[in-house]
């Protein structure tokens, strides 16, 4: 059988080559069986029958992840392009990655991507402003940002859910929709373009076949959380289809933090002809959710999690209140204090994305595809003192050929598409009034985000050992932007516009090289040198470092030169490990703080000329007996600037010079360990338990590196059981019950960095200072009892 590599093609996606392994033997098939879960690290390729069409479910079927085989003396058969499609977007040859399977997660209340995510080295996770809204990161990449996710690109199942301008929200990312998860490491721009610095994520839905039927399931556990879900599925003819559809709700263990969010996700596609494929992609998710206030570190402390804040006249200690104008728009008629719950903040958000996708064989070896996706992103978010409204509708179009050949009697694999996609801007800030009115509008941002380029690829097989790759990637960024901003004077509200403009274009290259060496059957070396480049968004140029509307135009993209060294080794069918060591220089690396409480804009953006991120990435699976298995995740990040001073105005500008300190938001050290058992036979087969480590270290909050987010250490313990059911209608049971926080420590579970300050005379401020600063601290959860079931229909 087929070591099959599948990442169903995507957006901005180029195509990618895959090295090719042996993998047809019983060993293969027993290393596929024993360690399910996370595939290794490198990609490897499936030697191919010569060109035969295949149906959609066989080509987009969930690929195995057998064990490493020696290579072969004699050149395999060549793989069809419908085949290659398949396996060159699973992965990119020669650079780090790791593929979390559906058997990690189906067994337990997975709510957001935090539950699954963890599972792979390089990941960190922060909470967000929502119920399911978290900030990833890929080696830190969005850790220094304040909120949603940025520098890595996110598709689903290869449909771009990235906009243009380089923002994603985890909100639609419902993890019972999937099959597999792909986390794909390192500056990736040759092939995914503008802000994959960090890498990219392709989240992979069931497959219609595998569903085969219908499946509905239900979650319940602490703080009113609940959460109904429904899969269903069928392959017919040439056509293939799954959805899947939930609903959660919860009272939130935060105060003000309730939640009630819908998400849909369906994908289809139709074998139309021999040679011609189409793919429909939907996605759409709402969000209600009341937000609380970001806490400072001494209110964190004293009231993690928010208790007594009803109201800023009986408010109890810890609690965050923000001020309001009275009047909706100045300080003539006075101010007030309040609190999350009487400002009602939160956020009403809906996110639709539609695609289509055509593909075409001209020949055995040759396919051509097009992709177009529509992606509107509509929000209302009183968030803190101001409200932001508006929309955000988007269009990504990219077309690409890859071609499978000789060349120089070497098998080679040659890859050319051109994109372009668009996003207009349209957003208004207003401010808050008391009890959550809308006041008068604050400021407007109207413009556009254009990129558009050409990228190709080309992979060698140099001998059946020797796989060389090198890519580039070549794209203009048009950034077009009027900020409008208001001022009321008097009692009646005078209203003043300052109107500010930018018009910026902005030409990137990224190649990559990368080399990989297949040792013998049990060792796999790769080693690669890449680029990537992030371009800032119309919004960041128009705020300053106190949060007000100005001109930060000056903003230049960002970029890294990144060098990779790994290996994945495989002594045996029951142990898998996988290291990667990593030092990245960055060039006006873009980073983010929070903005003062009560400003305008929550976060200001800014260059530091230079920085270094150094880190060592590991992925260890251990089968020890036939029920048990050791899955370990740690990643280690040192990130530094090395060339940067920071100017702080107290009165008149004092200098600061931050080369040698580190970079605030990042953890140095991540751990995510798990004991499992599953019975695998008897009258017990298909009872399993699990016990999950997660240790995150402590990480400064600030520039100066005077204070300090305090690190946690979690236990979490799952009980499930899958039962077969002989019924003329149902076809399993599946059910669980899981303690996340088994010893209830009170942790952080996201801190944005801080702003430092200084006194009139120009001395920082100490940490003792820094610790009441708020707009930057989310606790974690307590303690909490989860329970589910999922039956099968036939």
């Amino acid at each position: 059988m087929f070591c099959s590599r599948f990442f169903s093609g995507a957006g901005a996606l180029a195509l990618h080559s895959a090295l090719l392994a042996v993998c047809s033997d019983a060993a293969a098939q027993t290393a596929a069986q024993t360690l399910p879960g996370i595939t290794v690290e490198a990609p490897r390729r499936a030697q191919a029958s010569p060109r035969k069409k295949r149906s959609v479910a066989h080509r987009d079927a969930p690929r195995s992840s057998p064990r490493p085989q020696p290579a072969v003396v004699v050149r395999p058969p060549p793989v069809s392009t419908d085949t290659q499609l398949a396996i060159l977007h699973q992965a990119p040859t020669g650079q780090p990655q790791t593929t979390i399977g559906r058997d990690l997660f189906a067994n337990r209340p997975a709510f957001s991507v935090a539950d699954v995510l963890r599972d792979s080295p390089g990941i960190s996770i922060k909470q967000g402003n929502g119920p399911r809204d978290f900030g990833i990161s890929i080696r830190g990449s969005n850790a220094r940002n304040g909120f949603a996710i940025r520098n890595l690109v996110i598709f689903d199942d290869g449909f771009p859910v990235t906009q243009p301008d380089g923002l994603s929200r985890s909100d639609l990312i419902d993890p019972r929709a999937y099959g597999a998860i792909d986390v794909i490491r390192g500056p990736s721009s040759a092939l995914y373009g503008n802000y994959a610095t960090g890498g990219a994520l392709n989240f992979r839905t069931r497959r219609g076949a595998d569903i085969n039927g219908v499946e509905y399931g239900v979650d319940g556990g602490s703080y009113g959380y609940l959460n109904n879900y429904l899969t269903a599925g069928k392959k017919v003819g040439n056509f293939e289809g799954s959805l899947f559809a939930s609903d959660a709700r919860s009272d939130g263990f935060l105060g003000n933090s309730w939640f009630n969010t819908q998400t849909v996700n369906f994908l289809g596609t139709l074998q139309a002809t021999p040679d011609d494929r189409f793919t429909f992609k939907l996605i759409n998710n709402t969000l209600d959710t009341r937000l609380p206030i970001r806490s400072s570190l001494n209110q964190f402390y004293t009231n993690p999690f928010q208790r007594g804040c009803e109201t800023a006249a009986t408010a109890a200690p810890g609690c965050g209140t923000i001020t309001l104008f009275n009047n909706g728009f100045n300080t003539a008629n006075g101010t007030s204090r309040q609190t999350a719950e009487q400002a009602r903040l939160g956020r009403d958000d809906r996110r639709t994305i539609v695609g289509g996708r055509w593909e075409h064989d001209f020949d055995n070896q040759t396919t051509w595809r097009n992709q177009f996706v529509f992606d509107d992103r509509n929000i209302n978010q009183p968030t803190g003192a101001t409200s932001a409204i508006g929309d955000y509708p988007s269009y990504n179009f990219m077309s690409d050929l890859v071609r499978r050949s000789d060349l120089l009697g070497m098998d080679s694999t040659s890859y050319l598409g051109a994109f372009y996609n668009t996003l207009s801007w349209s957003g208004d800030t207003y401010n808050v009034a008391p009890g959550g009115t809308r006041g008068q509008l604050q400021s407007n941002v109207t413009g556009e985000h254009t990129n558009y380029g050409v990228r190709a690829r080309e992979e060698l097989r140099l001998t059946n050992a020797w796989t060389a790759i090198a890519g580039i990637g070549w794209e203009t960024t048009h950034l077009n932007g009027v900020n409008t901003a208001y001022t009321y004077t008097g009692p009646t509200g005078i209203t003043t516009t300052t109107i500010r403009s930018t018009d910026r274009q902005f030409q990137n290259t990224a190649p990559e090289f990368a080399l990989q060496y297949r040792a013998d059957k049990d060792w796999l070396l790769r080693a690669r040198v890449a680029t990537g480049y992030g371009t800032p968004q119309v919004g960041n140029l128009f705020v300053l470092p106190n949060g007000q509307n100005g001109n930060n135009t000056q903003l230049n993209p960002q970029k890294n030169l990144g060098y990779d060294l790994g290996f994945d080794w495989t002594p045996d069918p029951t142990i898998r490990v996988s290291a990667t060591g990593f030092y990245e220089f960055f060039r006006d690396e873009l980073v983010t703080q929070a903005t003062p409480l009560n400003s305008p804009n929550s976060s200001y953006t800014f260059n530091a000329p230079k920085s270094e991120h150094r880190g060592f990435e590991l992925l260890a699976q251990w089968r020890f007996l036939p029920s048990w298995r050791v899955t370990t995740a740690y990643t280690y990040l040192d990130q530094v600037y090395t060339s940067y001073t920071e100017n702080i105005t107290n009165g008149a500008v004092f200098g600061f010079n931050r080369a040698g300190n580190k970079i605030p938001g990042i953890s140095p050290n991540e751990l995510t360990a798990r004991l499992s058992y599953d019975q695998l036979s008897g009258a017990l087969k298909g009872v399993g338990a699990f016990v999950e480590f997660q240790w995150r270290d402590a990480f400064y909050m600030d520039n100066a590196n005077l204070l300090k987010a305090p690190g946690y250490e979690l236990v979490n313990l799952n009980l499930h059981y899958d039962k077969p059911l002989q019924s003329e209608y149902l076809n399993s049971l599946h059910a669980y019950f899981e303690v996340r926080n088994v010893f209830d420590r009170t942790y952080v579970a996201s801190a944005n960095n801080i702003a430092n300050t200084v006194t009139g005379v120009g001395v920082q401020n100490p940490a003792s200072v820094l610790a009441n600063t708020g707009g930057s601290i989310y606790a974690g959860s307590p303690r909490m009892f989860i329970a589910g079931m999922r039956f099968a229909f036939r």
